[in-house]
């Protein structure tokens, strides 16, 4: 008769030793609690990662704004003194000469252009240079004599470049061959 070993077919507990089993169930106490204390502290820790990126995300929320209502500011206080001279031009008595009135008209009209460029505005020079469609916008294309063809021949409404930005096209008149 043979004998046959029970000990592979019994589940792995039974085939432990009695003492070894005590001891894992003791060791496996204080580990499970091991555990909970980490998982409470690595919770904590998320919850205060969570909180001040919350706090982060709003502080330079309200940092662009105030950045920008700055900027704004800033702008419109340059522009301020331009209203005024347009203001007193327009209380000037009408019976000045047309000439005078034109002159006061140019000298704000300067002013504003060098505000403009002082911030780095800079209007577009479109009139005789080749038609791009980046920084052009075509109202008509018109046949031309002494005009290349793509050529602007007009400039209806002027177009700006802050930097590298487009702010406006220039609207223009382009020639046809």
């Amino acid at each position: 008769m043979e004998q046959r070993d029970d000990t592979a077919a019994r589940p792995l507990e039974e085939a432990a030793p009695a003492e070894e089993r005590v001891e894992s169930g003791a060791a496996a106490e204080p580990d499970l609690a091991a555990l909970e204390r980490e998982r409470d502290e690595y919770r904590d820790l998320l919850l205060r990662k969570s909180a001040e990126f919350d706090n982060y995300r709003k502080r330079v929320e309200r940092e662009r704004r105030e950045l920008v209502q700055y900027a704004a500011s800033e702008v419109f206080e340059g522009l301020l003194p331009i209203l005024d001279d347009f203001e007193r031009a327009l209380q000037a008595p009408a019976g000045g000469s047309a000439e005078a009135y034109r002159q006061g008209i140019e000298l704000i009209h300067k002013q504003l252009v060098d505000f403009l460029a002082k911030r780095g505005v800079k209007p577009i020079e479109a009139l005789g240079s080749s038609f791009d469609p980046r920084f052009h916008e075509a109202i008509t294309y018109e046949e031309r004599p002494g005009s290349r063809d793509g050529e602007v021949v007009e400039e209806i409404r002027r177009g700006y470049v802050h930097g590298d930005r487009l702010l406006r096209p220039a609207v223009v008149r382009v020639a046809k061959a």
